[in-house]
């Protein structure tokens, strides 16, 4: 079940991160950005020591999206693209 609830959570972080930097991807671009932005906001948090962030899923979707919105910046600023 867990790993229903990960796909989940990166399918739904991927997509806002993707309407949040203005990028056009699909539901696999959005997963792999979102599990990927799951794993770095999780790293991101640890890092600051937040350790109230719980196992909701909320907490878990909010995490995931900021994760994935750095993703998608550190991103661009490599690749030297901007939005449309």
């Amino acid at each position: 079940m867990s790993f229903l609830i990960s796909i989940v959570v990166g399918v739904i972080a991927g997509f806002v991160a993707e309407k949040v930097m203005r990028s056009n991807g699909g539901i696999w671009t959005n997963l792999f950005v979102g599990l990927l932005g799951g794993i770095l906001g999780g790293v991101v948090v640890n890092a600051m020591g937040l350790t109230a962030i719980g196992d909701a899923l909320l907490d878990r979707i909010v995490v995931s999206a900021c994760g994935a919105i750095l993703l998608l910046a550190i991103w661009r600023a490599i690749k030297g693209t901007r939005p449309a």
